[in-house]
């Protein structure tokens, strides 16, 4: 595995490759790498001759109260388990690389609507650092297919929108979310939990399988199914951000007719914002 700091470096390494005809997968993570990190870069080798995955921890992201000083640094780390599945080359570049002109006069990319709705809501700021960071990424590294964890639904219906809208030659691909033993979505902000919030922090999944089986049965009453999640959460003793039922395509809020549905959560445990989903089929309205 080749490690790099720099564009040009990387570009320069890139375009050999490109120009043996090989085509070329990017797996953008913030590092702190878990075993979800680790199955983009082996989706990724099954879809190109060449996998890069670049650890970044993104400052644009994140608003005044959020832990970007915090947020763990383990490239060491991070590098020995990518290697270990044979990434091909990593991008870590330092913060100045990607905003030289700093983040106050940087050029900002914004998908409207799906940023500023669920996650968007609360954090502001999130979703634009997210799109320009990519949209950047997907200068730097030029890939032929992205690939990004369905954690983060909205995020990946982000990158979405902004592949398409901006006319990327990227195939942007989600991968399914990887779980502990006990459903618990891996996130590198699990290890922010005491060991008793580990033992509750299952709860937030199991919530919403227990929504998905009522939509599954036929409930309709998207408003009543949303409030007693809520309550089943807070009771458990989370702070719940929001739990809501929406179109999977488009986050839109679903009408009867939809069947494609996707639930999404979002809630505090101790110093820990979990965030999970799941999709569900409901039965078509007879």
């Amino acid at each position: 595995m080749q490690t790099v700091h720099r564009i040009a470096e990387l570009r320069a390494l890139l375009a050999g490759r490109r120009q043996a005809g090989e085509r070329i997968a990017l797996a953008p993570t913030m590092g702190n790498l878990h075993r979800g990190h680790l199955q983009l870069v082996e989706v990724a080798k099954t879809l190109a001759d060449c996998s890069v995955a670049s650890i970044f921890v993104n400052p644009m992201q994140f608003g005044p109260k959020d832990d970007f000083n915090s947020y763990p640094r383990t490239l060491e780390a991070d590098s020995r388990q990518l290697a270990a599945v044979g990434l091909d080359l990593l991008f870590a570049p330092p913060v100045a690389e990607v905003y030289p002109q700093g983040m106050d006069n940087t050029t900002r990319v914004e998908v409207p609507e799906l940023s500023h709705i669920l996650c968007g809501a609360s954090r502001p700021v999130h979703f634009a650092g997210v799109a320009t960071v990519v949209s950047k990424l997907f200068n730097m590294v030029q890939p032929d297919v992205a690939l990004f964890g369905e954690k983060d639904w909205q995020q990946l219906l982000v990158i979405h929108r902004l592949t398409a809208d901006l006319n990327f030659p990227v195939e942007v691909v989600g991968v399914p979310t990887v779980r502990e033993a006990d459903g618990l979505a891996m996130s590198s902000r699990n290890g922010y939990l005491s060991a008793a919030e580990r033992t509750l922090a299952p709860t937030l999944y199991a919530t919403l399988q227990t929504a998905a089986a009522r939509l599954q049965a036929g409930e309709r009453d998207y408003a009543a199914i949303q409030r007693d999640a809520c309550a089943a959460l807070e009771q458990a003793g989370f702070r719940p951000d929001y739990f809501e039922i929406r179109r999977a395509d488009d986050l839109a809020p679903p009408e009867e007719r939809d069947t494609e549905l996707r639930i999404l959560a979002a809630a505090w445990l101790g110093k820990a914002r979990l965030i999970d989903n799941c999709p569900v089929k409901a039965p078509a309205p007879v």
